[in-house]
Protein backbone atom coordinates (compact mmCIF):
# COMPACT_ATOMS: atom_id res chain seq x y z
CA UNK A 1 0.00 0.00 0.00
CA UNK A 2 1.73 3.08 -1.07
CA UNK A 3 2.44 5.84 1.60
CA UNK A 4 0.88 9.30 1.87
CA UNK A 5 3.26 12.27 1.48
CA UNK A 6 0.71 14.75 3.03
CA UNK A 7 -1.79 14.53 5.35
CA UNK A 8 -5.10 17.12 4.85
CA UNK A 9 -3.21 19.66 7.64
CA UNK A 10 0.12 19.29 5.95
CA UNK A 11 -1.84 20.09 2.63
CA UNK A 12 -3.53 23.43 4.10
CA UNK A 13 0.00 24.64 5.27
CA UNK A 14 1.50 23.75 1.95
CA UNK A 15 -1.82 25.37 0.21
CA UNK A 16 -1.46 28.86 2.99
CA UNK A 17 2.38 29.05 1.43
CA UNK A 18 1.65 28.20 -2.56
CA UNK A 19 -1.34 31.01 -2.13
CA UNK A 20 0.39 33.65 -0.11
CA UNK A 21 3.11 33.49 -2.90
CA UNK A 22 0.81 33.60 -5.43
CA UNK A 23 -1.55 36.68 -3.61
CA UNK A 24 2.27 38.52 -3.35
CA UNK A 25 2.53 38.17 -6.76
CA UNK A 26 -0.94 39.46 -7.78
CA UNK A 27 -0.76 42.01 -4.91
CA UNK A 28 2.58 43.61 -6.40
CA UNK A 29 0.94 44.60 -10.20
CA UNK A 30 -2.04 46.33 -8.96
CA UNK A 31 -2.08 49.96 -9.89
CA UNK A 32 -2.15 50.90 -6.27
CA UNK A 33 -2.74 54.82 -5.00
CA UNK A 34 -1.08 54.20 -2.29
CA UNK A 35 1.46 51.59 -2.10
CA UNK A 36 2.69 51.71 1.26
CA UNK A 37 -0.24 49.55 2.64
CA UNK A 38 0.24 47.53 -0.42
CA UNK A 39 3.73 46.94 0.45
CA UNK A 40 3.17 45.89 4.05
CA UNK A 41 0.80 43.43 2.96
CA UNK A 42 2.83 41.59 0.56
CA UNK A 43 5.53 41.58 3.17
CA UNK A 44 3.16 39.84 5.54
CA UNK A 45 1.76 38.05 3.03
CA UNK A 46 5.75 36.38 2.51
CA UNK A 47 6.16 36.16 6.12
CA UNK A 48 3.32 34.13 6.75
CA UNK A 49 4.33 31.65 3.44
CA UNK A 50 7.83 31.33 5.04
CA UNK A 51 6.16 30.20 8.49
CA UNK A 52 3.80 28.00 7.33
CA UNK A 53 6.44 26.26 4.24
CA UNK A 54 9.21 25.86 7.23
CA UNK A 55 6.47 24.45 9.56
CA UNK A 56 5.35 22.17 7.10
CA UNK A 57 8.95 21.45 6.61
CA UNK A 58 9.46 20.95 10.37
CA UNK A 59 7.11 18.73 11.27
CA UNK A 60 7.01 16.76 7.95
CA UNK A 61 9.50 13.51 8.06
CA UNK A 62 9.12 13.21 4.28
CA UNK A 63 10.80 15.93 3.17
CA UNK A 64 14.78 14.89 2.46
CA UNK A 65 16.31 18.56 2.63
CA UNK A 66 20.59 19.15 2.30
CA UNK A 67 21.65 18.94 5.83
CA UNK A 68 22.63 22.13 6.40
CA UNK A 69 18.92 23.55 5.10
CA UNK A 70 16.74 21.39 7.07
CA UNK A 71 19.22 21.45 10.01
CA UNK A 72 20.97 24.93 10.66
CA UNK A 73 18.90 26.93 8.63
CA UNK A 74 15.59 26.02 9.02
CA UNK A 75 15.47 27.37 12.88
CA UNK A 76 16.07 30.90 11.70
CA UNK A 77 13.74 30.90 8.51
CA UNK A 78 10.91 29.30 10.95
CA UNK A 79 11.28 32.04 13.98
CA UNK A 80 12.28 34.55 11.42
CA UNK A 81 8.52 34.31 9.78
CA UNK A 82 6.80 34.05 12.92
CA UNK A 83 8.23 36.84 14.97
CA UNK A 84 8.16 38.90 11.80
CA UNK A 85 4.39 38.15 11.24
CA UNK A 86 3.03 40.63 14.78
CA UNK A 87 5.44 43.52 13.06
CA UNK A 88 3.92 43.42 9.57
CA UNK A 89 0.39 43.53 10.39
CA UNK A 90 1.03 45.91 12.64
CA UNK A 91 2.48 48.07 10.37
CA UNK A 92 -0.32 47.37 7.56
CA UNK A 93 -2.75 48.55 10.09
CA UNK A 94 -1.06 51.92 10.54
CA UNK A 95 -0.50 52.05 7.15
CA UNK A 96 -4.22 52.05 6.33
CA UNK A 97 -5.13 54.95 9.20
CA UNK A 98 -2.38 57.39 9.42
CA UNK A 99 -1.69 60.15 6.64
CA UNK A 100 1.02 59.47 4.89
CA UNK A 101 3.10 56.80 6.53
CA UNK A 102 6.70 55.93 5.09
CA UNK A 103 8.75 53.51 6.70
CA UNK A 104 11.30 54.84 8.64
CA UNK A 105 14.77 53.53 10.11
CA UNK A 106 12.55 53.68 13.65
CA UNK A 107 10.43 50.98 12.12
CA UNK A 108 13.48 48.73 12.35
CA UNK A 109 12.87 48.54 15.90
CA UNK A 110 10.61 46.19 15.29
CA UNK A 111 12.83 43.56 13.96
CA UNK A 112 14.57 43.54 17.30
CA UNK A 113 12.59 40.41 19.21
CA UNK A 114 12.85 38.81 15.91
CA UNK A 115 16.54 39.23 15.66
CA UNK A 116 16.91 38.31 19.57
CA UNK A 117 15.61 35.08 18.91
CA UNK A 118 17.90 34.75 15.76
CA UNK A 119 20.60 35.25 18.47
CA UNK A 120 19.35 32.73 20.82
CA UNK A 121 19.36 29.83 18.15
CA UNK A 122 22.91 30.83 17.18
CA UNK A 123 24.35 30.94 20.62
CA UNK A 124 22.99 28.16 21.26
CA UNK A 125 23.34 26.20 17.92
CA UNK A 126 19.81 24.53 18.24
CA UNK A 127 18.69 22.07 15.04
CA UNK A 128 15.67 21.72 13.66
CA UNK A 129 15.80 18.01 15.63
CA UNK A 130 16.31 19.91 19.13
CA UNK A 131 13.05 22.04 17.81
CA UNK A 132 11.32 18.67 17.57
CA UNK A 133 12.86 16.10 19.59
CA UNK A 134 13.58 19.17 22.97
CA UNK A 135 9.99 20.43 22.51
CA UNK A 136 8.31 16.70 23.22
CA UNK A 137 10.72 15.21 25.54
CA UNK A 138 10.87 18.09 27.57
CA UNK A 139 13.80 18.01 29.90
CA UNK A 140 17.48 19.25 30.66
CA UNK A 141 18.50 23.03 30.21
CA UNK A 142 18.25 22.98 26.28
CA UNK A 143 14.43 22.29 26.80
CA UNK A 144 14.30 25.17 28.76
CA UNK A 145 15.90 27.51 25.94
CA UNK A 146 13.40 25.74 23.83
CA UNK A 147 10.89 26.17 25.39
CA UNK A 148 11.20 30.11 26.15
CA UNK A 149 11.81 30.61 22.05
CA UNK A 150 8.28 28.43 21.25
CA UNK A 151 6.73 30.84 23.87
CA UNK A 152 7.72 34.24 23.04
CA UNK A 153 7.01 32.80 19.04
CA UNK A 154 3.38 32.85 20.04
CA UNK A 155 3.43 35.88 22.78
CA UNK A 156 5.22 38.30 20.82
CA UNK A 157 2.67 37.87 17.56
CA UNK A 158 0.20 38.05 20.38
CA UNK A 159 1.38 41.31 21.15
CA UNK A 160 1.59 42.76 18.30
CA UNK A 161 -2.09 41.44 17.00
CA UNK A 162 -3.81 43.10 20.01
CA UNK A 163 -1.73 46.63 19.40
CA UNK A 164 -3.12 46.12 15.59
CA UNK A 165 -6.72 45.76 17.42
CA UNK A 166 -6.48 48.90 19.47
CA UNK A 167 -4.99 50.62 16.04
CA UNK A 168 -8.07 49.84 14.49
CA UNK A 169 -10.51 50.96 17.14
CA UNK A 170 -8.34 54.06 17.66
CA UNK A 171 -9.09 55.05 14.18
CA UNK A 172 -12.50 55.38 14.65
CA UNK A 173 -12.07 58.01 17.14
CA UNK A 174 -9.77 59.87 14.98
CA UNK A 175 -12.21 59.60 12.21
CA UNK A 176 -14.87 61.86 15.04
CA UNK A 177 -12.09 64.39 15.77
CA UNK A 178 -10.96 64.81 11.82
CA UNK A 179 -14.22 64.57 9.80
CA UNK A 180 -18.11 65.12 9.44
CA UNK A 181 -19.07 61.65 8.06
CA UNK A 182 -17.34 58.53 6.80
CA UNK A 183 -18.77 55.64 5.92
CA UNK A 184 -18.95 52.63 8.58
CA UNK A 185 -18.39 49.55 6.16
CA UNK A 186 -14.91 49.61 5.57
CA UNK A 187 -14.45 51.01 9.60
CA UNK A 188 -16.46 47.83 10.96
CA UNK A 189 -14.76 45.33 8.33
CA UNK A 190 -11.42 46.56 9.50
CA UNK A 191 -12.18 45.92 12.64
CA UNK A 192 -13.70 42.42 12.57
CA UNK A 193 -10.10 41.19 10.39
CA UNK A 194 -8.09 42.78 13.49
CA UNK A 195 -10.09 41.31 15.78
CA UNK A 196 -9.81 37.74 13.71
CA UNK A 197 -5.91 37.96 13.40
CA UNK A 198 -5.70 38.24 17.45
CA UNK A 199 -8.16 35.25 18.03
CA UNK A 200 -6.34 33.93 15.64
CA UNK A 201 -3.25 34.29 17.50
CA UNK A 202 -4.68 33.61 20.74
CA UNK A 203 -5.84 30.51 19.57
CA UNK A 204 -2.05 29.65 18.88
CA UNK A 205 -0.97 30.63 22.14
CA UNK A 206 -3.96 28.54 23.32
CA UNK A 207 -2.60 25.40 21.76
CA UNK A 208 1.11 25.70 22.77
CA UNK A 209 -0.07 26.39 26.25
CA UNK A 210 -2.63 22.74 26.09
CA UNK A 211 0.89 21.07 24.55
CA UNK A 212 2.34 21.68 27.80
CA UNK A 213 -0.21 20.17 29.73
CA UNK A 214 -2.09 17.44 28.25
CA UNK A 215 -1.71 14.99 25.35
CA UNK A 216 -0.11 14.92 21.98
CA UNK A 217 -3.04 13.80 20.10
CA UNK A 218 -5.41 17.06 21.53
CA UNK A 219 -2.84 19.33 20.73
CA UNK A 220 -2.32 18.38 17.15
CA UNK A 221 -5.86 18.41 16.98
CA UNK A 222 -6.07 22.18 17.96
CA UNK A 223 -2.90 23.12 15.89
CA UNK A 224 -5.12 21.57 12.92
CA UNK A 225 -7.95 24.20 13.77
CA UNK A 226 -5.34 26.67 13.42
CA UNK A 227 -4.06 26.21 10.05
CA UNK A 228 -7.35 25.96 8.76
CA UNK A 229 -8.00 29.59 10.49
CA UNK A 230 -4.92 30.96 8.83
CA UNK A 231 -5.37 30.15 5.47
CA UNK A 232 -8.93 31.55 5.90
CA UNK A 233 -7.27 34.63 7.58
CA UNK A 234 -5.17 35.50 4.47
CA UNK A 235 -8.02 35.47 1.84
CA UNK A 236 -9.96 37.56 4.15
CA UNK A 237 -6.72 40.35 4.36
CA UNK A 238 -6.11 40.13 0.51
CA UNK A 239 -10.02 40.65 -0.27
CA UNK A 240 -10.04 43.87 2.30
CA UNK A 241 -7.03 45.42 0.54
CA UNK A 242 -8.59 44.72 -3.11
CA UNK A 243 -12.29 45.74 -1.59
CA UNK A 244 -11.81 48.18 1.07
CA UNK A 245 -8.80 49.55 1.57
CA UNK A 246 -8.15 52.13 -0.80
CA UNK A 247 -11.69 53.65 0.71
CA UNK A 248 -10.25 54.52 4.36
CA UNK A 249 -10.48 57.95 5.03
CA UNK A 250 -6.89 58.42 6.52
CA UNK A 251 -5.77 60.68 9.73
CA UNK A 252 -3.32 62.86 10.45
CA UNK A 253 -0.59 61.69 12.72
CA UNK A 254 -1.26 61.66 16.71
CA UNK A 255 1.45 64.42 17.35
CA UNK A 256 -0.30 67.03 14.51
CA UNK A 257 -3.65 66.31 15.85
CA UNK A 258 -3.26 67.25 19.61
CA UNK A 259 -5.50 70.19 20.65
CA UNK A 260 -3.97 73.25 22.22
CA UNK A 261 -3.33 73.06 26.16
CA UNK A 262 -4.61 76.69 26.93
CA UNK A 263 -8.36 77.01 26.86
CA UNK A 264 -9.88 78.47 23.12
CA UNK A 265 -9.57 82.52 22.93
CA UNK A 266 -13.39 83.76 22.94
CA UNK A 267 -12.08 85.06 19.62
CA UNK A 268 -12.06 81.88 18.08
CA UNK A 269 -15.48 80.58 20.13
CA UNK A 270 -17.16 83.34 18.09
CA UNK A 271 -15.70 82.50 14.63
CA UNK A 272 -16.36 78.96 15.35
CA UNK A 273 -19.96 79.61 16.57
CA UNK A 274 -20.35 81.97 13.50
CA UNK A 275 -19.59 80.15 10.54
CA UNK A 276 -21.77 77.09 12.30
CA UNK A 277 -24.68 79.08 13.33
CA UNK A 278 -24.84 82.19 10.55
CA UNK A 279 -23.20 81.11 7.72
CA UNK A 280 -23.73 77.39 7.93
CA UNK A 281 -20.70 75.70 7.39
CA UNK A 282 -22.45 72.15 8.56
CA UNK A 283 -24.37 72.73 5.01
CA UNK A 284 -21.06 71.46 3.20
CA UNK A 285 -21.03 67.75 2.36
CA UNK A 286 -17.82 65.76 3.57
CA UNK A 287 -16.78 68.59 5.34
CA UNK A 288 -13.46 67.93 7.40
CA UNK A 289 -11.77 69.61 9.91
CA UNK A 290 -8.60 70.91 7.83
CA UNK A 291 -11.72 72.62 5.31
CA UNK A 292 -13.47 74.33 8.30
CA UNK A 293 -10.35 75.60 9.99
CA UNK A 294 -9.36 77.00 6.62
CA UNK A 295 -12.94 78.66 6.51
CA UNK A 296 -12.56 80.30 9.88
CA UNK A 297 -8.84 81.15 9.24
CA UNK A 298 -7.58 78.90 12.61
CA UNK A 299 -5.44 76.56 12.74
CA UNK A 300 -6.71 73.37 12.93
CA UNK A 301 -5.58 72.49 16.71
CA UNK A 302 -7.16 75.57 17.89
CA UNK A 303 -10.70 74.74 16.12
CA UNK A 304 -10.50 71.22 17.68
CA UNK A 305 -9.93 72.80 21.25
CA UNK A 306 -12.82 74.99 20.75
CA UNK A 307 -14.82 72.15 19.97
CA UNK A 308 -13.49 69.33 22.55
CA UNK A 309 -13.29 71.89 25.57
CA UNK A 310 -15.95 74.55 25.07
CA UNK A 311 -18.46 72.44 23.41
CA UNK A 312 -17.44 69.35 24.97
CA UNK A 313 -18.02 67.28 21.92
CA UNK A 314 -15.92 66.20 18.61
CA UNK A 315 -15.92 67.19 15.32
CA UNK A 316 -18.24 64.87 14.21
CA UNK A 317 -20.84 64.96 16.15
CA UNK A 318 -20.59 69.31 16.51
CA UNK A 319 -21.48 69.36 12.86
CA UNK A 320 -23.91 66.68 12.83
CA UNK A 321 -25.70 68.16 15.68
CA UNK A 322 -26.06 71.75 13.27
CA UNK A 323 -27.27 69.31 10.70
CA UNK A 324 -29.74 67.38 12.89
CA UNK A 325 -30.71 71.35 13.87
CA UNK A 326 -31.70 72.19 10.11
CA UNK A 327 -33.50 68.93 9.23
CA UNK A 328 -35.66 69.78 12.58
CA UNK A 329 -36.24 73.08 10.74
CA UNK A 330 -37.11 71.45 7.37
CA UNK A 331 -39.38 69.21 8.75
CA UNK A 332 -41.30 71.73 10.97
CA UNK A 333 -41.98 73.81 8.03
CA UNK A 334 -45.65 73.95 6.56
CA UNK A 335 -43.81 74.92 3.21
CA UNK A 336 -42.16 71.95 3.00
CA UNK A 337 -44.59 69.14 3.01
CA UNK A 338 -43.81 68.19 -0.59
CA UNK A 339 -39.97 67.44 0.35
CA UNK A 340 -39.15 63.89 0.89
CA UNK A 341 -36.81 62.82 3.29
CA UNK A 342 -34.26 62.30 1.18
CA UNK A 343 -34.66 65.76 0.12
CA UNK A 344 -34.39 67.31 3.67
CA UNK A 345 -31.05 65.22 4.77
CA UNK A 346 -28.88 66.24 1.61
CA UNK A 347 -30.36 69.78 1.85
CA UNK A 348 -29.60 69.25 5.82
CA UNK A 349 -26.19 68.27 4.81
CA UNK A 350 -26.12 64.80 5.48
CA UNK A 351 -25.14 62.69 2.05
CA UNK A 352 -25.63 59.22 3.89
CA UNK A 353 -29.52 58.34 4.53
CA UNK A 354 -27.92 55.41 7.51
CA UNK A 355 -25.76 58.38 9.14
CA UNK A 356 -29.31 60.85 9.23
CA UNK A 357 -31.46 58.53 10.31
CA UNK A 358 -29.17 57.12 13.14
CA UNK A 359 -28.37 60.68 14.63
CA UNK A 360 -31.77 61.89 14.20
CA UNK A 361 -33.35 59.37 16.03
CA UNK A 362 -30.56 59.41 19.14
CA UNK A 363 -30.59 62.83 19.31
CA UNK A 364 -34.27 63.66 19.30
CA UNK A 365 -35.51 60.57 20.72
CA UNK A 366 -38.01 59.59 17.07
CA UNK A 367 -37.16 58.83 13.50
CA UNK A 368 -37.83 62.20 11.30
CA UNK A 369 -41.07 60.29 9.59
CA UNK A 370 -42.42 60.37 13.11
CA UNK A 371 -40.95 64.16 14.25
CA UNK A 372 -42.45 65.51 10.85
CA UNK A 373 -46.38 63.87 11.80
CA UNK A 374 -45.73 65.20 15.61
CA UNK A 375 -45.27 69.04 14.65
CA UNK A 376 -48.01 68.83 11.62
CA UNK A 377 -50.54 67.43 14.39
CA UNK A 378 -49.28 70.32 16.71
CA UNK A 379 -49.57 73.00 13.95
CA UNK A 380 -53.16 71.67 12.81
CA UNK A 381 -54.04 71.09 16.49
CA UNK A 382 -53.09 74.85 17.46
CA UNK A 383 -54.48 76.38 14.08
CA UNK A 384 -58.26 74.55 15.28
CA UNK A 385 -57.87 76.39 18.98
Amino acid sequence: MKAYIFNIPDVVLLMTAAECLLLCVFQLVLPLRERTYGLLLTAFLLIIAMASACTLILWNDQFELPHVIEQLLLPYFLFAGLMLKGPAIYLYVSALTQQNLRLQWRHALHLLPALVLMLCIAIFSLSSNDLRHIAIAGQGFPSKIVDLIWDLSTLVPLIYAAAAAWLARRYSGDLKHEYSHFSTTELSWLNALTLGVLASWGWTMLVHVVAKFSSGETADHLGIADNYITFILINAFFAYSLTYAHQLLVTKPERNRETAEDEPSESAIDRVRKAMEVEKAYLKKNLNLEQFSARVELPAKEVSAVINKHFGTNFFEFVNSYRVEEAKALLADANNTDMTILDILLQSGFNSKSAFHRFFSRLVGMSPTEYRKQVQQGGAAAAAH
